[in-house]
């Protein structure tokens, strides 16, 4: 507050802050000491804050920019806007985004993303969905990325919505809207991935929390893990974790779910579907590592094609699936990655891949 009032260099704040939310609040005052109702240029805004954030070095900071971007985005769609309205708005956004709830690590192509509110049992809260939302597009959108595993700390991988967040009286029903919305949202985005999502499970993933381990491409557990849908018995059904527990899981299966509320443990659900492999707790990091490690080494535009269109074709009749599947394969092959792919097995030799969709010339090879 001190340096915002006294005007004081941006950069001053490093050596005060260690809390990016703090510290953009602060920036926020030492921006604009101009009357609140004066407008200011939405643009110039933008650029002003984020190249001021730019000098923090901290775990979060990433996270705290995605959040500046995602509210400053929602504002300057108009010209001009007030001190007034952008300060409450950043306010908000920042308190949401300051604590570290979702932990992001990179190494040899795989991106880790987990789950870090323990204290909380991992809820699905608005915060820790916004966190998941941007962190998976900044996924799709990274070249480097190959494939991204998602996990948790603590006993637990996710108990689901945050029940307090979903009372009417504590936000009314566009609050609870946006939850909803935003979940949709975080579920398709890992459907709609370019790169496959391995869920690694070591614990409990109940409703909205089982329904993003059925959402994801693979899903590692161990043996202590342990699936359920809940919702019936707090009074509010699990109809949108059932929407994707009913695509990998015989109907009875997951009416059985649905309709008791009873947990299903890891081999129960190996043999509905639910999961792909389990594994001692001692091996679960050595199994996700031998997974990834057969991801990392296929070409990323592949599998970003392959993908597609199998959960495509899993919607289709068979006969439109097998016509359609056709094409691709024959638009597959025109890539430099399949022709390459092809010249080093019959060449006995590891393939060499650009892990795009560019066209296969043979006048360039």
């Amino acid at each position: 507050v001190c340096i915002g009032l006294v005007g004081g260099p941006p950069r001053a704040l490093q050596s005060c802050c260690v809390d990016p939310g703090l510290a953009i609040c602060l920036w926020v005052c030492w921006l604009f000491s101009c009357p609140s109702s004066r407008p200011l240029d939405s643009a110039k805004v933008v650029r002003s804050l984020l190249k001021n954030m730019l000098p923090f070095s901290c775990p979060i900071i990433k996270t705290s920019h995605e959040a500046l971007r995602l509210c400053l985005g929602l504002l300057s769609r108009k010209r001009h806007i007030t001190r007034t309205s952008l300060t409450k708005q950043l306010h908000s956004t920042a308190l949401l985004w300051s604590a570290d709830i979702v932990s992001v690590h990179d190494a040899g192509g795989v991106r880790t993303v987990t789950l870090n509110n323990p204290k909380k049992r991992n809820v699905l809260s608005l915060a820790m969905l916004r966190e998941l939302d941007v962190h998976f597009k900044e996924a799709d959108a990274e070249h480097s990325v190959r494939c991204v595993v998602l996990c948790s700390s603590g006993p637990v991988f996710s108990s689901g919505h945050d029940l307090k967040e979903l009372k009417i009286d504590s936000g009314g029903t566009a609050k609870i809207q946006e939850i909803f919305s935003l979940c949709t949202r975080v579920m398709t985005s890992i459907r709609r991935l370019s790169v496959p999502v391995i869920a690694q499970v070591n614990g409990l993933a109940a409703a909205a929390g089982c329904q993003l381990v059925a959402t994801c491409d693979i899903v590692i557990a161990t043996e202590r893990s342990s699936f359920s849908l809940p919702g019936a018995a707090f009074g509010l059904f699990c109809s949108t974790p059932g929407i994707a527990v009913a695509r990998c899981v015989p109907q009875k299966a997951s009416a059985y779910m649905l309709m008791t509320g009873n947990a299903i443990n890891a081999q129960e659900a190996l043999i509905s579907g639910l999961v792909s492999k389990v594994v001692p707790e001692e091996k679960l990091q050595e199994e996700t590592d031998r997974v990834t490690s057969a991801i990392v080494a296929k070409s990323r535009s592949v599998l970003a094609l392959g993908k597609k269109f199998y959960y495509r074709q899993i919607q289709m009749g068979i006969e439109d699936a097998y016509t359609e599947g056709e094409q691709v394969m024959l638009h597959n092959l025109q890539y430099c990655d399949s022709q390459e792919g092809i010249n080093a097995f019959v060449e006995k030799r590891k393939p060499h891949w650009e892990h795009t969709d560019q066209k296969f010339s043979p006048c360039a090879h």
